[in-house]
């Protein structure tokens, strides 16, 4: 399933795949501080920004992945990235950032729910995988709220070469 043309609405938010009219936005917004608690480090290069989303919509156009860009709907602003990885397998894998300048108005959790609702209607998935930093306690209310139960604990030294102990949460599609 080809998901570089898809668009979710929500209350607030415009999902949509990822396009290098982006890539600006995302080298600026990704930052040390919002990778803290995540695998990847922020880009050195615009070059390496332009490779991720050249990868992102060949992963998209292919049907393994679901990766978007978030914007305020009225504004179109850009807000962050989400995504719904490996969405050709049972157990798809969410991610999610929103920009600093964002933090503290739920687009995090709304991008997140629209998402789940999404692979609901549109996936045959046995559960989603949504791993969290565990002192990251913002993102890990996000799985808990859709009733993702912690099923393991590991440690994982990111990109920036700093050790994270991660929480590795099961979120189960909702009953038909």
């Amino acid at each position: 399933m080809d998901t570089s043309n898809i668009t979710i609405e929500t209350k607030n938010l415009c999902l949509k795949g990822i396009v290098l009219g982006y890539k600006d936005d995302i080298f600026k917004e990704f930052t040390a501080e919002i990778c803290s608690h995540m695998f990847p480090k922020p880009a050195d290069k615009i070059e390496e920004t332009i490779e991720f989303i050249r990868k992102s919509i060949k992963g998209n156009k292919k049907g393994s992945n679901f990766q978007m860009v978030i914007l305020d709907k009225e504004s179109k602003y850009f807000l962050g990235c989400g995504g719904l990885h490996h969405i050709d397998r049972r157990t798809p894998e969410l991610g999610i950032w929103i920009k600093k300048s964002a933090h503290g108005y739920g687009y995090g959790k709304e991008a997140i729910i629209a998402l789940k609702e999404w692979a609901d209607k549109n996936l045959d998935y046995k559960y989603i995988i949504y791993p969290v930093v565990e002192e990251n306690y913002p993102s890990r209310r996000i799985p808990e709220f859709l009733g993702g139960k912690i099923v393991r604990e590991y440690d994982e030294i990111n990109m920036s070469g700093k050790n994270q102990h991660l929480l590795e949460y099961r979120i189960y599609p909702q009953e038909k």
